[in-house]
C-alpha cells in the first residue's frame, strides 16, 4: 500500500458523509492498489465478524487482515488480499476505526462520538 493510497484515505474519510458511504470509498481505494485484488470491513456483532462493504475479487489464499478498534474494543476487521503490507493495513484501520464504530450495530440507537 503505497502513500497515494494514505493519501486517497485521508480525502475520504475528510470529506465525512455517512459511515457506510465512507467505508465503500476506503475499500475501493485500497482495491485500486496494485497487488490487492480484495478489501472488506467485518464488524463485530456479537462476537461474530460479519462482513459488510467490501470491493474487488477475494482470494483467500492471501488474505491479510487486521483488527478494527475504537477506544481500545475490536469493532470489527479491516481485510485485504494480495500484496497487503500488514503494518500500513493497520494504519488503515486505525484511520477508519471511528466509521467502522458507527457502521456497527449501535441496536437502533443514535450514535454519540
Amino acid at each position: 500500500m503505497s502513500a497515494r493510497a494514505l493519501e486517497a484515505l485521508g480525502r475520504i474519510l475528510d470529506g465525512g458523509g455517512e459511515a457506510d458511504d465512507v467505508l465503500r470509498a476506503a475499500v475501493a481505494a485500497l482495491v485500486e492498489e496494485p497487488g490487492i485484488s480484495y478489501a472488506a470491513v467485518a464488524f463485530l456483532e456479537e462476537g461474530e465478524l460479519v462482513v459488510g462493504p467490501q470491493a474487488g475479487d477475494p482470494d483467500e489464499r492471501r488474505r491479510v487482515s487486521v483488527p478494527v478498534t475504537y477506544q481500545g474494543s475490536q469493532v470489527g476487521e479491516l481485510r485485504a488480499d494480495g500484496d497487503a503490507d500488514a503494518s500500513l493495513l493497520a494504519r488503515v484501520a486505525e484511520l477508519v476505526g471511528a466509521h467502522v464504530l458507527i457502521g456497527w450495530d449501535t441496536g437502533g440507537e443514535r450514535w454519540q462520538p
